[in-house]
């Protein structure tokens, strides 16, 4: 920069206020000089020097103002120069603007003439467009004849042929459209739908696959490499037609409709074949698969293992649908539940050995789940209920009506009263325990405890239906009364394990594994028909021999035989029929008739109808129970009652209080009689006493005590009760009945 120019720009500087820097700086100055000059100038020897510290003072003080001018002076030539690099730039700033003010103009003259340049440039873009139509001309000419040969091809399923004609009609329309800018010439506006037809056709090849792999492989072949080759190409920037998915979902809906559409389903009662068709077509489509279609299709599709879960997923879903359409039929859920867990998953279908590992039936989901299984359980139990129900109501139905016939019941080759009542029932409980036992264990045990309450309700409806028939009885309305209560027995001793002979009749009702505890309600029940068929077989006993005993004891029977033996009489004509029972229920039947007449033996007596005038009636009346207590003991011998059953000997310890001549000696007989008879009681002992016709009070009395005071009885008696059984004074008839065994 010259110093004219630096000259020039020189800056004028203004006086102003002075700084407070300034004169804060000057007085601090002052006090430090005034300072040192105190302490330099205390002592007057100092005083001497004091020029020298003017001089040096002087000295420094110029060489400040020196320093201090050129530093000023330093600044200032910066500050100088600054101006004038801004005033050099303020105008280059200036320059600058009127170029672009120029710049501006110009552009606008531009544009101007751009505008004027766009028809010319769209009559280019029309003629390039004209040129590449002009030399695309006879192949676009040929489009419509080649399309409609594309249709032709694919409608005859020429599917190599079709693909390679749209892949070249399609390449036309590529060729035609970069050039056009993307501009669709209306001659290509069907390859669209030329494109789907063939898709379409392709995918119902696929659908077809099954039969195309047996009839025509090479057509199928054709149509997945179609498929295959249309799979990753774009058309126009598009999106990648899939073709290879719409065939594998048209494979599978290929499936779904030849085995699991709705109008396959089947109708109520018909579960079972469809299962058995399916049962047959399933392998065979799986084998077909393997076999044949296979080889067709690219590895990659897997085709066995897809074949295995489409049927799968169809099945699954068919089976769905069944679950959730009217309720099924006793039958069809247990054929649908077998099936399903034991049938299609065995050998014979997915576990079939033959078939190979690509089929991957591991990851099959199962057939039922477990809801499904409960549902179907239940609902099979609930049916099972009522069929065995039904059933059993229909043999008790059969039963009763046989009570009514005008003839005795039927008889087995072995001469015992026979009814197939009891082999119904256990059939109809046995078949339906024993098909559960295909299914599951749960279902099993299910059915199990459902037949064994079916089967307590039946023996309470039989156990009613005897009380009805008795009341017929009594009207006269049962002809053959006692025997049909007779083979009634025998059906219960049938169905009963307490007898040997039928000890297995029960045991189908027993599952494996459990304890026999678990019929012990149906032994209860058993038990107590068998006790109210006896009983009421001893009612009607007791009924034909009461007008007997009316008799009884009296001078007639004192003299004669002739009472007790129309007694053994009437019994034996009773009991003839008691040799239809089978062993060993006959037994007990025969101890219960014995029993019975026993005890009307004894009520008689103690009835009070007859009293002792001498001593030649006390022997009469005790050789008269010795006579009769033989003549009972062999009636029943000749019946076939065992003697170890028999509870005549009672007379022969009663004869013992007639045939004592010294009534002193009666205290030793009654405590011999509560010895073997425990249950004797003091009103029972007193109702003989008063028989013998000579016991006075004294005597009376002590033997009455002599029953308190005697020797407690002996525990291994093993006497059944009796004297209880009788009571005094004189009961209605149905009060004298036995609380043994039959009541």
């Amino acid at each position: 920069m010259d110093s004219a120019a630096k000259d020039k720009i020189q800056p004028i500087l203004l006086p102003g206020p002075e700084w407070p820097e300034q004169e804060r700086a000057e007085q601090l100055a002052r006090g430090a000089a005034l300072k040192w000059a105190s302490g330099i100038f205390y002592r007057p020897e100092q005083l001497a020097h004091l020029g020298q510290y003017r001089n040096r003072e002087v000295q420094r003080n110029y060489f400040l103002e020196a320093r201090i001018k050129s530093v000023v002076q330093s600044y200032l030539e910066g500050v100088q120069t600054g101006v004038w690099q801004l005033t050099r730039a303020l105008e280059a700033v200036q320059g600058t603007r009127e170029a672009l003010s120029q710049a501006h103009h110009l552009l606008q003259g531009l544009s101007q003439t751009s505008q004027t340049l766009a028809p010319l440039r769209e009559h280019v873009v029309q003629h390039k467009q004209l040129q590449v139509l002009t030399q695309l001309l006879p192949r676009l000419q040929a489009v419509p004849a080649a399309v409609a040969h594309t249709q032709t091809l694919i409608d005859t399923q020429r599917f190599l042929e079709a693909y390679m004609s749209l892949r070249e009609l399609e390449q036309l329309q590529e060729e035609a459209w970069t050039p056009l800018g993307g501009l669709e010439l209306p001659i290509f506006q069907g390859l669209g739908l030329l494109a789907e037809a063939l898709c379409q056709a392709v995918e119902a090849a696929a659908g077809a696959a099954g039969r195309l792999a047996r009839e025509d492989p090479a057509l199928l072949v054709a149509a997945l490499r179609v498929a295959e080759a249309e799979t990753e190409r774009t058309i126009l920037g598009q999106t990648p037609r899939d073709w290879r998915q719409r065939c594998l979902r048209a494979l599978q809906e290929g499936l779904d409709r030849a085995h699991f559409t709705s109008p396959a389903l089947p109708e109520p009662g018909a579960l079972a074949g469809w299962l058995e068709a399916l049962q047959v077509a399933l392998p065979a489509e799986l084998a077909t698969a393997e076999a044949l279609v296979a080889p067709c299709c690219p590895p990659n599709y897997k085709v066995v293992q897809l074949w295995a879960h489409t049927l799968h997923s169809g099945l699954r879903r068919s089976v769905q649908q069944l679950l959730s359409g009217p309720e099924l039929g006793a039958a069809d859920t247990f054929a649908l539940l077998h099936w399903a867990l034991h049938v299609y998953m065995g050998k014979e279908m997915m576990g079939n050995l033959e078939l190979g590992p690509e089929a991957d039936v591991s990851q099959l989901q199962p057939l039922l789940t477990p809801e499904n299984i409960e549902q179907l359980e239940t609902a099979f139990v609930a049916q099972v209920q009522v069929s065995v129900a039904q059933w059993l109501q229909k043999a008790l139905d059969g039963e009763v009506a046989e009570w009514s016939r005008q003839q005795e019941p039927n008889t087995d080759p072995s001469g015992f009263y026979h009814s197939p009542m009891p082999a119904i029932v256990m059939q109809i409980l046995a078949e339906n325990i024993q098909v559960t036992s295909l299914i599951s264990d749960s279902l099993h045990r299910r059915v199990h405890d459902t037949a064994l309450s079916e089967l307590g309700v039946f023996l309470r409806s039989f156990s009613d239906a005897l009380i009805r028939f008795s009341q017929d009885h009594l009207r006269g309305e049962a002809p053959h009364y006692v025997p049909y209560l007779l083979a009634a027995f025998n059906h219960q001793s049938a169905l009963s394990r307490t007898f040997g002979w039928a000890s297995s009749s029960l045991s189908v009702l027993l599952p494996d594994g459990e304890a026999s505890g678990v019929l012990a309600p149906i032994e209860a029940a058993l038990d107590d028909v068998q006790k109210r068929i006896c009983r009421l077989v001893l009612e009607a006993l007791q009924a034909e021999l009461q007008p007997l005993f009316a008799s009884l004891p009296s001078r007639r029977w004192l003299l004669s035989s002739e009472l007790l033996d129309g007694v053994c009489e009437q019994t034996s004509h009773f009991c003839q029929d008691f040799c239809r029972v089978r062993k060993p229920a006959v037994q007990l039947l025969l101890a219960e008739a014995e029993r019975t007449v026993v005890l009307q033996y004894l009520r008689a007596l103690m009835q009070g109808r007859l009293v002792c005038r001498g001593a030649d009636e006390r022997t009469q009346a005790a050789e008269r129970l010795g006579h009769d207590a033989v003549q009972l003991k062999e009636l029943f011998l000749g019946l076939g009652l065992e003697e170890s059953a028999h509870c005549a000997p009672v007379l022969l310890a009663v004869r013992e209080l007639f045939s004592l001549h010294d009534p002193t000696l009666l205290g030793l007989e009654v405590a011999g009689l509560r010895q073997k008879f425990p249950d004797v009681s003091e009103d029972h002992v007193s109702a003989l006493l008063d028989l013998r016709g000579d016991v006075s009070r004294e005597h009376r009395q002590a033997a009455l005590s002599s029953l308190q005071a005697g020797p407690p009885p002996s525990p291994s008696s093993g006497r059944r009760a009796l004297f209880s059984l009788v009571p005094t004074p004189t009961p209605s008839l149905s009060s004298c009945l036995p609380s043994g065994p039959c009541s």
